[in-house]
C-alpha cells in the first residue's frame, strides 16, 4: 500500500553544510506520517539530491523548479552499495544513487512498503564552464583529471588502494537525468564526489570513470588512470574490476552514440593495460554481497553489468543490452593486443614466460639486468608466447623481464627476483599462509585434511583456530612453539560440518602478535575430485589428447566444470544438474573459441551450488604439447640431459631399460662399461622426444 509523507523539514534542526569546492551539501532525517502529501521546504536551494532508506520498500520523490512548477515523480535508484556496507534482514541504510535534478527549491516524497527511516541529501553544485583541458597520452583516450573537473582532494579519506591485476570492467550508469549540458554534466561529477564521501562514507568518489553523454571521459577515484585502483562501484567485486560510470539514466533509452564510442575507447584501452581480453569470462570470488555470499565464485564476462555482481537493476535494461556488442567493439578497437601474460618459475630453475596475441606476430622475451644488460632472450612468430628461459646461473636479481610483439602492441613488463631486507631479529613475522586445497569434500570415512602451512621468521608461539563465518564457535586446532622457517600441520575435516570457515593462525614472540587468516570451506556434495593424468597435450597425437575429471556426488546438484588459467574461464565443459553417484566428465582439449589453449599451468574447477552458495572444486594440471629433448653426453658413463622430467625407455648393450629421469644432467646406474646405449623419452603429458642413441 502506497504511504504518503509530508516533507516536514522545516521543524528539523539544520544539518551542517557539508562543502568541496563549488559543492554545498545538507542532510536531514525526514519524518514518517500519513500527513496529505505537501510541498516541503527544504534546508537550501539544490540542484542535486540524494536520497537513503532503511527497510525493504521502495521511495518515489518529485521536486520543485526554481521558481516554477513540479516535475514528475522518480524512483530512487539504491544501485549505490559500497564494499564494507552491511545488509541484515532489510533494515541497512539503502544508499541511493545522486540525482541532477535542476535548480529545485522544493521536494515531496512518497514511499511505498516497509521504510522505517529516510533522509534527503541536498546538494547545490555550481555549474561553471566546462573543462577544456585533458589527459591524453599515447594510446589513451582524452581523459578530464581530477584537477580540471575540480575535485577537492581535502575531501579523500586515507590512501587509495590497488588490486595485484585488473581482471573485469564493471559498467554502471548514474541512474539521473540525461538531460544535461557539458558544463552542468562536470557539476554533477563534482556533486558525485562528495555525496559519496560525506553523503555514503566512502573514501573518495566509487567509480574509476565516469563518461557522460557528449563523450567526455572523467578520472573517477584517485589513484592514477593506470593504477589497479579499488574502486567503490560493486559490492563484492571491487578488487580487480574497474568501474566505468555513464552519467544519466539507460533503463529505457539507450546512450547516446558519442557516450559508447567514448565507453568503447575507454575500455579498448584500459583492459589492453591490464591485457585482458574484452571477450574472455573470468571466475572472480565475491566478497560478499546479498546476492552472492563472500567466498562464492562467479563467472563474469571481462566486460560486465553492475547487475551481473550483484541484486542491481544497472547499468539499466537499454544499457545492460548493448554490453555484449559493446565488449565486440572494445576487441575489435587498437589492435593488434597482447593478453594474459604469465610468468611461471623462480630464479635458479626454469623460468616459462607465457601469453596469446590476437594475431600470429613476431615476438621477443628479454630478461635484463637492472643496468639494461640483456642477459637472454627469447623469439618467434605466432599467435601463442611460449618461451623458457634456464636462470641455473643468472643470481638473484633483481632483473627486468619484457614480451614484446612490435611498435603498435603495448608490451608486458615485471620483475624477477631482488632481495627484501630481513626482519629485526627481535621481531616476529609470519608469512606465506597458504590452505591445501582451500575447498574439501571429505569422503565417506572422513578422513580428508587440508595442508596449512606457513612461514615464521623467528621461534614462536603458534595458535591455529577454526571459526565458522556465521559466528560460530572457535575451534583450536594448534597451541605449541614452532620454530623459525616453513612450518606445516593438517586439519581434519572429519571434526568440522559442512560450512564456510576463517582459518585464523597467529604468533607470538617477544611480546609481540602477528596474525594472518585464509578462508576455507567443507562442503560434503563433491568428494573424490581427481584428473586421471596430471598434464594433457591437446595436439592430436593420440597420447593424452583429452582430460577425464573424476568426481562423486552425494546429492543431485546444478554442477559446471570450467577449464581455468590464472582465474579466467578457458573452457566450459558442462553446465546442469547432475544425478547422484560416480561422474567421469572429459574435456577435448579445445577452449571457448574452439582453439588449443596454449601450453601452461591450468586448473580444472567443479563448480556445484548448493545450500553453502557455489562451491568449486579445483585440481591442477599442466598443458604440454611440447616434447622432451634428451642428450646423450657420454656413453661411457651414460651421461645424459633431460629438458623436462620424463620416463625414458633405454637399451644399453642390447638390454632394454625404463627409469624416471628428472631435468637436466644425470646418468643411468648400469653395471659394466656400456658400448652402445640409445634413449627414447616420454613426458607426464605422452609427449614423445626424438630417439638418441650413441653411434
Amino acid at each position: 500500500m502506497k504511504r504518503l509523507l509530508l516533507t516536514a523539514l522545516a521543524a528539523l534542526a539544520l544539518a551542517p553544510v557539508a562543502r568541496a569546492g563549488d559543492v554545498a551539501m545538507q542532510a536531514r532525517d525526514i519524518p514518517l506520517g500519513q500527513r496529505a502529501l505537501q510541498a516541503a521546504t527544504p534546508p537550501m536551494h539544490f540542484n542535486m539530491l540524494g536520497v537513503h532508506w532503511v527497510g525493504r520498500g521502495s521511495v518515489e520523490y518529485r521536486t520543485h523548479r526554481l521558481h516554477g512548477a513540479w516535475r514528475e515523480w522518480r524512483s530512487v535508484d539504491d544501485d549505490a552499495r559500497p564494499d564494507t556496507g552491511s545488509h541484515e534482514r532489510g533494515r541497512a541504510w539503502r544508499d541511493g544513487n545522486l540525482d541532477w535534478a535542476g535548480a529545485s527549491d522544493g521536494v515531496q516524497f512518497r514511499t511505498h512498503g516497509d521504510v522505517g527511516r529516510l533522509r534527503a541529501y541536498y546538494l547545490w553544485s555550481r555549474v561553471t564552464t566546462a573543462p577544456s583541458r585533458r589527459l591524453s597520452l599515447a594510446g589513451k583516450p582524452r581523459i578530464v583529471t581530477r584537477a580540471f573537473w575540480r575535485a577537492d582532494e581535502k575531501i579523500k579519506r586515507g590512501k587509495p588502494r590497488y588490486a595485484p591485476a585488473i581482471k573485469a570492467a564493471v559498467v554502471h550508469h548514474t541512474a539521473g537525468t540525461n538531460v544535461y549540458s557539458a558544463s552542468q554534466a562536470a557539476a554533477i561529477v563534482r556533486g558525485i564526489e562528495i555525496y559519496h564521501v560525506k553523503g555514503n562514507g566512502w573514501d573518495d568518489i566509487g567509480y574509476n570513470f565516469l563518461v557522460d553523454r557528449f563523450g567526455n571521459v572523467y578520472e573517477g577515484r584517485y589513484g592514477g588512470v593506470e593504477g589497479n585502483v579499488i574502486g567503490a562501484h560493486s559490492e563484492g567485486f571491487n578488487v580487480g574490476t574497474v568501474g566505468v560510470a555513464m552519467i544519466g539514466n539507460y533503463s529505457s533509452a539507450p546512450p547516446p552514440p558519442a557516450q559508447q564510442d567514448a565507453v568503447v575507447k575507454l575500455l579498448a584501452w584500459r583492459l589492453d593495460v591490464a591485457h585482458v581480453d574484452p571477450l574472455s569470462t573470468v571466475a572472480a570470488t565475491s566478497t560478499g554481497n546479498p546476492r552472492y555470499r563472500s567466498g562464492r565464485v562467479v563467472t563474469l564476462r571481462a566486460v560486465s553489468g553492475h547487475r551481473d555482481t550483484g541484486p542491481s537493476e544497472c547499468p539499466g535494461t537499454r544499457a545492460y543490452a548493448l554490453i555484449p556488442g559493446l565488449a565486440t567493439r572494445v576487441a575489435a578497437t587498437a589492435l593488434p593486443k597482447l593478453y594474459s601474460p604469465v610468468v611461471s618459475g623462480a630464479l635458479g630453475g626454469p623460468i616459462r614466460f607465457q601469453g596469446r596475441l590476437s594475431a600470429a606476430l613476431p615476438w621477443t622475451v628479454t630478461v635484463s639486468t637492472a643496468g639494461g644488460k640483456v642477459l637472454a632472450r627469447g623469439t618467434g612468430t605466432a599467435a601463442t608466447v611460449d618461451w623458457t628461459w634456464s636462470s641455473a646461473r643468472a643470481g638473484k636479481g633483481p632483473f627486468a623481464w619484457r614480451i614484446d610483439a612490435g611498435p603498435t602492441v603495448r608490451p608486458a613488463t615485471g620483475t624477477l627476483g631482488g632481495t627484501t631486507a630481513p626482519a629485526p631479529a627481535s621481531t616476529v613475522t609470519l608469512t606465506g599462509l597458504t590452505v591445501t586445497p582451500a575447498v574439501i569434500g571429505p569422503p565417506p570415512d572422513g578422513t580428508g585434511t587440508m595442508r596449512v602451512a606457513f612461514s615464521l621468521g623467528m621461534r614462536a608461539r603458534v595458535t591455529a583456530s577454526v571459526r565458522s563465518v556465521d559466528g560460530g564457535a572457535l575451534v583450536t586446532i594448534l597451541n605449541q612453539d614452532r620454530p623459525a622457517g616453513r612450518n606445516a600441520l593438517d586439519l581434519i575435516a572429519a571434526g568440522l560440518r559442512d560450512g564456510r570457515y576463517t582459518l585464523l593462525v597467529s604468533a607470538t614472540a617477544g611480546g609481540r602478535r602477528v596474525e594472518q587468516q585464509a578462508e576455507v570451506v567443507v562442503d560434503r556434495t563433491l568428494f573424490g575430485l581427481g584428473l586421471a593424468a596430471p598434464a594433457t597435450s591437446p595436439n592430436g597425437d593420440g597420447a593424452l589428447d583429452t582430460l577425464p575429471v573424476s568426481f562423486t556426488l552425494t546429492q543431485s546438484v546444478p554442477v559446471r566444470l570450467e577449464i581455468l588459467r590464472a582465474g579466467v574461464v578457458v573452457a566450459s565443459v558442462l553446465a546442469g544438474t547432475v544425478p547422484v553417484g560416480p561422474h567421469t566428465l572429459e574435456w577435448n582439449g579445445l577452449s571457448l573459441l574452439g582453439t588449443r589453449p596454449p601450453d601452461g599451468a591450468y586448473q580444472a574447477a567443479v563448480v556445484v551450488t548448493d545450500w553453502l552458495g557455489e562451491v568449486a572444486y579445483t585440481a591442477p594440471f599442466t598443458i604440454d604439447t611440447t616434447p622432451p629433448v634428451i642428450r646423450l653426453l657420454d656413453l661411457a658413463t651414460l651421461r645424459f640431459q633431460l629438458s623436462e622430467p620424463a620416463t625414458l625407455s633405454l637399451v644399453v648393450n642390447g638390454q632394454a631399460l625404463e627409469m624416471a629421469a628428472p631435468a637436466g644432467v644425470f646418468n643411468v646406474p648400469f653395471s659394466g662399461p656400456a658400448s652402445f646405449a640409445s634413449a627414447l623419452p616420454r613426458d607426464a603429458a605422452g609427449n614423445v622426444g626424438a630417439l638418441v642413441k650413441s653411434p
